[in-house]
């Protein structure tokens, strides 16, 4: 017999099921390089975002280009079978073969994670929207959100 049996209402559910989730990444530049924050790196970020859609199934909407890791929200568009992971692998692909053709960027742009988050509800969202929002004005970067240019939403999610 168990000694320390697991109260049944505590046990996790194997897999969580949402219809439409929606995740907040993060990911950082490989070695936290202050690569990112200008016009170059930020077009060449929502030009693959804005073709996520057509090629993998996932649209992006609101995001934050920090200078040295990115936050934003995704969701799947329309259905799809890509997983979450294939899509970020992509994205971080593809950005980083771009930047580093077209700009010279270093050819490893990304450390090879990402922090993903399951939203679960539009109370969770707003929390996570505020947060990222704020980030620039956190780090010192700027006195209002407002003056950040790195910013914006591409889809509406909710």
């Amino acid at each position: 017999m168990d000694q320390n049996p697991e109260p049944k209402h505590l046990h996790r559910l194997g897999r969580l099921w949402v219809e439409a989730p929606i995740y907040f990444i993060t990911t950082n530049v490989h070695k936290r390089a202050p690569l990112l924050a200008n016009d170059v790196a930020v077009g060449i970020l929502q030009e693959v975002w804005q073709n996520a859609e057509a090629l993998y199934g996932w649209r992006v909407g609101a995001y934050v280009v920090m200078p040295d890791h990115v936050h934003f929200f995704c969701g799947t568009g329309r259905n799809t079978n890509t997983p979450l992971s294939l899509f970020i692998g992509k994205w971080k692909e593809w950005t980083a073969k771009h930047l580093h053709r077209r700009h010279d960027y270093p050819a490893q742009l990304w450390q090879p994670e990402f922090f993903d988050h399951l939203l679960r509800s539009e109370e969770s969202y707003t929390e996570k929207w505020h947060y990222v929002w704020q980030n620039p004005v956190r780090a010192g970067l700027v006195s209002t959100v407002e003056d950040w240019p790195y910013r914006g939403t591409l889809n509406t999610l909710l």
